[in-house]
């Protein structure tokens, strides 16, 4: 049996095996989440007309200087309805917020700096040119890129979108995802447990990561500890983008997967990684002619290592289909508490983040960190990366942190 592989070169594998998915058209309405599979340019400028920032009187600056000014109103400019007059020598139009500036007008007085009086407007102090004029193109100038492709479309992008006119949006696909997990043990949430029975969460829980992934759960299935059936359920959800397949990988009497996924095509990539939690983590590919091949994720059953190897592992790999920067950011932060281990893996402690006048803090989330105490999940923010080599880390060491990014 070959050496475990480290977590680095593992991912390097599991990318490197990454075949981004194509585009198609979205509404902009269902593009919250979304990734951008091209540039996305605006056809016109934001603002496309010159508007008032106050409420108040579109003029000429010059009118406004001199000792007691006189203007007269010749009409109104308001949002949607512009005036349909220009203005004068000597005038002024009423305007709102928002509102077109009229022709011959270069600024705004506020309509609290002035008086109107039998149809005039009586400035009660000057204004200089452009002044509360918010010019046309001063946001976004027509044919600028609003968006780069391989972008995350959130709110503001939207808000951006929708401003320049933009109702589609051609976005990556979305990875379709099969989870399956294995085990006669496993009972849905809700259901009273027999003897030696758990309830299922990892398979709830990878259904909740791979929707944070920006990915779509294809279906979610439970395996039985039998070899056909477990070949059957895998074999009917290879056409998927990728598998996850929690527990039932390892090398048990009742561990079919394996075996199921060599005979189904799978060809292996690697299986053990010299990490914990997640050792017993098996990767492969399906070849697909004329279609992208299929990535297959042997998880195992432990909640903690299932969660902790879906982040380093199975998450990169869907942002890549995506478009998206595949790894998570890394930073460093000072560890709240020692650590021992023994060396020979890498350890992967679930912790939260304080930022103080030095710097990050890490706070283990649970001090018992063990891959079957789910809870050590809960809160957490980030992992704690400690090398394979080191024995200790000692309270307030500077180590490398992994961010659990969505």
């Amino acid at each position: 049996m070959s050496a475990p592989l480290t977590p680095e070169a593992a991912r390097e594998i599991v990318l490197g095996e990454v075949v981004p998915l194509s585009g198609e058209p979205v509404a902009l309405e269902e593009c919250l989440g979304r990734v951008t599979a091209e540039e996305v340019k605006s056809a016109l400028a934001i603002q496309p007309f010159d508007n008032s920032a106050m409420d108040g009187y579109a003029l000429h600056a010059a009118d406004t200087a001199g000792e007691q000014p006189r203007l007269r109103l010749v009409g109104e400019s308001r949002a949607g309805h512009p005036a349909e007059v220009p203005v004068g020598e000597g005038e002024a139009i009423w305007i709102s917020t928002g509102a077109m500036v009229p022709g011959g007008a270069d600024a705004v007085l506020p309509v609290e700096d002035a008086a109107e009086e039998d149809g005039f407007l009586l400035p009660r102090r000057a204004v200089a040119a452009g002044e509360h004029v918010r010019r046309a193109g001063e946001d976004v100038e027509a044919g600028e890129t609003l968006i780069a492709p391989g972008s995350r479309i959130g709110a503001a992008e939207i808000a951006v979108l929708a401003a320049a006119g933009i109702a589609e949006v051609g976005c990556a696909a979305r990875p379709r995802v099969a989870v399956l997990g294995s085990g006669d043990e496993l009972v849905p949430p809700g259901q009273p447990l027999g003897p030696g029975q758990i309830h299922d969460s990892n398979g709830f829980a990878l259904a909740a990561l791979v929707h944070e992934a920006g990915s779509e759960v294809d279906r979610l299935v439970r395996l039985p500890d039998q070899a056909a059936a477990t070949r059957e359920a895998i074999g009917d959800a290879l056409d998927c983008d990728a598998l996850l397949v929690a527990g039932g990988v390892s090398v048990g009497r009742h561990d079919h997967v394996k075996g199921a996924l060599a005979a189904l095509g799978v060809k292996e990539r690697f299986w053990r990684v010299a990490m914990r939690p997640g050792g017993p983590t098996w990767f492969g590919v399906l070849p697909r002619e004329g279609a992208r091949p299929t990535l297959v994720f042997g998880i195992p059953g432990n909640p903690v290592s299932a969660m902790v190897t879906f982040s380093l592992f199975a998450r990169p790999a869907l942002r890549a289909m995506q478009g998206l920067e595949p790894l998570p950011g890394r930073t460093r932060a000072a560890l709240a508490t020692a650590y021992r281990k023994k060396p020979g893996k890498a350890h992967y402690l679930r912790c939260r983040l304080e930022l103080t006048d030095d710097g990050w803090r890490a706070h283990l989330t649970r001090e018992r960190q063990g891959s079957h105490i789910l809870t050590s999940m809960l809160g957490a923010e980030a992992l704690a990366v400690i090398p394979a080599d080191r024995e200790e880390v000692a309270a307030g060491e500077q180590i490398e942190i992994e961010l659990l990014s969505k």
